[in-house]
């Protein structure tokens, strides 16, 4: 049986209206067999883990390119890890200091990728995440 697509949810946190970065993500993952979904600017944490729960999505990536990310996406790693049961793969990416990614994976991140990351190095973390999600499934 074929295994079913990733479905992902892709936000954008606060005021950070920069959409590029995010807009090349979600092609790239449509071309790779993922479903996407992008909630569009001006989220808060509380709406994107209601979106996300709503949409039954496999992965949340929020794209951060302004200053909010410290105080943002633990929250929204918090409402996860609450609502979700924990459930959902929790991405980040864009311009996110160095100082702070320790501090984002203790809050619940399990990767952030950090400008000029590749494509590529995105779909095959996300295909691999995936692909021991079903093997622990159906262990």
């Amino acid at each position: 049986m074929a295994q079913a697509p990733i479905r992902v949810l892709l936000a954008k946190l606060g005021l950070d209206t920069h959409t590029v970065g995010v807009t090349v993500i979600a092609h790239a993952l449509r071309d790779a067999g993922m479903e996407v979904i992008f909630t569009g600017l001006k989220q808060t944490p509380e709406m994107v883990a209601n979106t996300a729960i709503q949409e039954d999505v496999d992965v949340v990536g929020i794209s951060s390119l302004s200053a909010g990310h410290m105080r943002n996406i633990p929250l929204l790693a918090r409402l996860l890890r609450e609502k979700a049961g924990g459930d959902k793969l929790l991405i980040v990416g864009g311009v996110i200091p160095e100082e702070d990614q320790a501090a984002l994976r203790e809050a619940g991140v399990a990767r952030v990728f950090t400008m000029g990351a590749d494509t590529r190095e995105i779909i095959d973390y996300l295909n691999e995440w995936h692909g021991a999600q079903d093997r622990d499934a159906h262990s």
